[in-house]
């Protein structure tokens, strides 16, 4: 039975409810009154049902099509004008004890290059990273309760909040690791990390047990509640996806937003992020093998239709994708993008020899972060290294509530462009700085708030003389 609050995982998200809702979509997408008045209610920037969000991606009319896309733009500029986030991933180990079929970290893969950093590797590592103007990291790593124990990775935190190097400093590492105890989650809540992130991969759970034949995240309960232990243990921020490739996208997209809405009934807030990774190749994963694969004009409906259901809700997308549809998905929705990323365990510091590949999938976008942050200005967008929200507090309930009353702009604008002017002061090639220098009096221009923009310029000016780390 479907049941949204329940704790039980094939309530919340319901077999049957999904397959309802799919056909429910089939049988209204050419329904332009309801489409129309689906779209007319998404304005009120409130968001939609995992059904109704359904009927939006189903939809056949073009030009209704073309009104979702408009409303997606205007839902993302609402909420979080032309402000990117900036991170990066550091793997800190892949070893791994599980058979996942698409992921060269399966425990039967015997030539990919073992590898687990230690904290000396990390410490070079994450100097890299702040050498080229990192704020924000992603760590990840397999599961494997020998290589890769919860003290290892809480180690490995403390020793990255710890570097201070020149100008830079990680000010928040994201986790994503594998579904743990709520004893444990409680550990990584108390070392301080910032978003706990879990990919479902798929929610269909018999397709779920093949692509996870053997190792513990074979237990689909376990995975799939691993958000409720986490928000139990007091992580109230926390980010889901799936791996868009593995299933068939209708069953997935509408159990991604049931999760949302979960989330939303059971703790008062829903995800913090959602994550659109598809399908890529790796080391001994064909990604052309899996046949529910999508194409970009999908994805980037995909995209838009995520965007108008949850309004709220933070949009990743990584160097998985290519530049150009990076570029097409930023407006429509996404949020936060990486840039100068390794997937492999290490490589920054380093780069990793060919013979030695440990990577856990082929980088479309190869460019540097520089290179990046110059292609958003080059677009008027802000690249943004703000990591205030996570260290003033503004997390779960607190954040969201700003989020949803638009007062979150407030913060956001100033912190954007001061974490950018200490990028420019910091790292930035001269082309890169100029562009940005440029974009940030143009942006000041459009700080509503005359006592914030009057901060923000005396901030500024600050960062010109070598202070660091303002926010609001």
């Amino acid at each position: 039975m479907y049941n949204l609050a329940s704790k039980q995982a094939e309530e919340f998200i319901n077999h049957e409810e999904i397959l309802a809702s799919i056909q429910y979509a089939q049988e209204n997408k050419n329904n332009r009154e309801l489409i129309r008045t689906l779209l007319t209610r998404a304005e009120d920037l409130k968001g939609l049902s995992h059904r109704e969000a359904l009927v939006l991606l189903e939809c056949e009319e073009p030009d209704l099509v073309e009104e979702m896309f408009h409303l997606a733009r205007k839902i993302k500029q609402r909420f979080y004008g032309n402000r990117i986030v900036m991170f990066a991933p550091l793997y800190l180990s892949n070893y791994c004890i599980n058979g996942c079929t698409y992921c060269p970290y399966h425990s039967k893969n015997r030539h990919i290059a073992r590898k687990k950093l230690t904290q000396e590797e990390i410490r070079r590592e994450v100097i890299a990273l702040q050498d080229m103007g990192h704020k924000r990291l992603a760590l990840e790593t397999g599961e494997d309760p020998v290589h890769n124990p919860i003290e290892y990775v809480l180690e490995s935190i403390e020793t990255i909040y710890g570097i201070h190097h020149k100008n830079g400093a990680i000010r928040r590492v994201n986790v994503n690791i594998a579904a743990t105890t709520v004893e444990n989650y409680s550990r990584l809540k108390e070392a301080g990390i910032g978003t706990y992130i879990l990919f479902q991969e798929t929610y269909h759970k018999e397709n779920y047990e093949k692509l996870h034949p053997t190792g513990p995240k074979h237990d689909y309960a376990w995975h799939t509640e691993a958000m409720d232990r986490a928000m139990e243990a007091g992580i109230d921020d926390v980010g889901i996806g799936v791996l868009f490739g593995l299933n068939h996208y209708r069953y997935d997209f509408t159990g991604l937003l049931m999760h949302g809405e979960h989330l939303e009934a059971r703790f008062g807030v829903g995800p913090h992020t959602i994550s659109v990774p598809r399908i890529r190749n790796a080391d001994d994963i064909d990604a052309s093998a899996f046949e529910d694969a999508i194409s970009d004009e999908l994805f980037a409906r995909i995209v838009a239709v995520i965007r108008i259901a949850v309004p709220y809700t933070g949009m990743i997308i990584s160097t998985r994708e290519s530049k150009a549809t990076r570029e097409k998905v930023l407006e429509l929705g996404v949020s936060q993008i990486s840039g100068g990323s390794r997937t492999s365990v290490g490589g920054y510091a380093q780069e990793e020899p060919e013979e030695e590949n440990s990577a856990q999938f082929d980088v479309s976008d190869i460019r540097t972060l520089d290179q990046v942050v110059s292609w958003l200005l080059d677009l008027g967008m802000i690249p943004s290294f703000c990591t205030a929200c996570y260290r003033e507090g503004r997390t779960g309930d607190r954040f969201m509530k700003l989020v949803k009353s638009g007062q979150i702009a407030n913060c956001c604008q100033p912190n954007a462009l001061m974490t950018l002017k200490e990028y420019l002061m910091d790292y930035a090639s001269e082309d890169t700085r100029r562009k940005g220098e440029a974009l940030i009096q143009e942006e000041l221009g459009r700080v509503a708030s005359d006592r914030i923009r009057k901060r923000a310029e005396e901030h500024l000016k600050e960062i010109e003389h070598g202070t660091r780390d303002f926010r609001f």
